[in-house]
């Protein structure tokens, strides 16, 4: 059965379902029937997480989109979401996708606040990494991106460049780089004890 019209293919599904009652359907009508209506079922599946997506995008909150996805509460829907949408960081099942993105969430909320919390000194790193001269082309763009994070209100966006900036330092800026490095370690540290600390109030 051909579904690139789901809305014909929906109604020629309904006609065989409607024959089958009466007893009217053969064999190979019931049979292209459950293949349309498999690879259907499979189409809708897809359309889901796309218009919960485009209605967010919209500025639809939680609230408003729980009683239309069919459950009670907001974080009801969003738990459906996060387990329709695709992994990309390898979790096989909807709930290890809904664990992996509030693991995720809880250690940007964690740096952000370390971030918030020692923002001198991640302002003054940014600073020295982005007076240092002779870098070559890669290395640059780097330090282009921090000198742009650097004009942001939120100290936290000045994280990934200067990890990005750090193995282009060279010997002569040894003990920079090694600062540079204690601040990912922390930071990778944060987000690991905010995702245990939220998994065992679950």
């Amino acid at each position: 059965m051909d579904v690139s019209d789901p809305a014909g293919a929906l109604r020629r599904i309904h006609e065989v379902v409607a024959a089958a009652r009466a007893g009217s359907a053969d064999q190979d009508r019931l049979l292209s029937a459950l293949a349309g209506l498999r690879v259907l079922r499979e189409e809708l599946a897809g359309w889901e997480p796309e218009l919960i997506t485009a209605a967010r995008a919209a500025g639809t909150s939680w609230v408003a989109l729980a009683p239309a996805l069919g459950v009670a509460s907001r974080q009801a829907a969003e738990r459906r979401y996060l387990r329709l949408q695709p992994s990309n960081t390898g979790e096989k099942t909807g709930e290890a996708r809904v664990d992996a993105e509030r693991d995720r969430r809880a250690g940007d909320r964690a740096v952000a606040d370390w971030a918030r919390r020692n923002s001198a000194i991640l302002r003054q790193l940014a600073g020295r990494v982005s007076a240092l001269d002779g870098l070559g082309p890669a290395a640059q763009a780097s330090v282009d991106r921090l000198g742009a994070a650097l004009g942001d209100d939120d100290p936290a966006t000045l994280l990934p460049p200067l990890a990005a900036a750090r193995p282009h330092l060279a010997v002569e800026h040894a003990g920079l780089a090694a600062q540079l490095g204690e601040i990912s370690e922390q930071a990778d540290r944060l987000r690991r004890t905010a995702a245990g600390n939220r998994r065992a109030k679950d």
